[in-house]
């Protein structure tokens, strides 16, 4: 599923910095990185339909989901749940102390991140903030602690990029949105989203010179960031906020925007 590549992209681009110049990523982290974004993807919608059950019940794209339809009861899924995050869990018991303190401290937004949507039009911004936990914990994994002069602004155009294409996410369900009185930024920025899109696409692009520039990155990286600026700009150019099939596309093809970013980290450190 793409949000389980949007979860783990931002971790492979942390691994990928914090290889040793001339060198390849750790393989053996980046596996365990993708079990670990399987099953904290997957954590993350089991906690999400359990707070949204019954607004899921509402929309129509949502409504065949398990525990909406009635087809398993609450405390089977918090069974389940417990399953994934012990599997995670022991996922992140095979890193450095840092890492599983630091790793640890973003369950706190995975749980609470479903219910921002109640309370603000930004519930986007919290998703960023959750979802790229992993360009902090990939660097720390291989290094043992974090670098912020790299991962902060990696982090920061990780959540930039979350901005971007949950927005685009958003308006698919916009008209039941406004119904059910759920909030997003998709409702926040109305006919002006592509300004805003743009602004968000700007600062991550900055935030990824930034952090190569900080990490002695080459001329692949910023080659591949100039790649992610000229996908951005199109999927952005090309968008219609008004056709879900098209929003949907959209949101999708940004798996295609972190494999642009890793494959120029890894040339760039080679």
């Amino acid at each position: 599923p793409a949000g389980t590549w949007l979860l783990y992209l931002p971790c492979t681009w942390s691994i990928g910095l914090a290889a040793a110049p001339g060198c390849l990523p750790d393989w053996r982290m980046l596996s365990l990185f993708g079990v670990g974004a399987v099953l904290m993807r997957g954590a993350g919608c089991t906690i999400n339909d359990m707070w949204d059950r019954d607004y899921d019940r509402q929309v129509a794209r949502t409504a065949s989901r398990p525990l909406a339809a009635g087809d398993i009861s609450t405390f089977q899924s918090l069974v389940f749940l417990g399953g994934q995050l012990s599997l995670a869990l022991c996922v992140l018991l095979c890193l450095n102390y840092y890492s599983i303190i630091l790793g640890a401290a973003s369950l706190s937004l995975v749980i609470t991140y479903p219910l921002m949507k109640r309370i603000t039009y930004w519930p986007q911004l919290v998703l960023g903030l959750t979802f790229n936990w992993g360009a902090l914990l990939g660097w720390s994994a291989i290094k043992g602690s974090c670098e912020w002069s790299v991962c902060l602004p990696l982090y920061f155009a990780g959540v930039m990029w979350t901005l971007v294409y949950d927005t685009i996410y958003a308006h698919q369900d916009k008209k039941d949105d406004i119904m059910i009185g759920v909030k997003s930024t998709a409702l926040q920025f109305k006919e002006d989203t592509k300004q805003w899109l743009s602004g968000f696409s700007l600062a991550m692009l900055l935030s990824l010179c930034m952090a190569g520039l900080n990490c002695n990155q080459t001329f692949p990286y910023y080659s591949a960031v100039a790649a992610v600026g000229a996908h951005l700009s199109h999927q952005i150019y090309t968008l219609d906020i008004d056709k879900p099939e098209d929003c949907w596309k959209k949101f999708a093809s940004n798996r295609t925007v972190g494999i642009l970013l890793f494959i120029g980290i890894v040339l760039g450190n080679l």
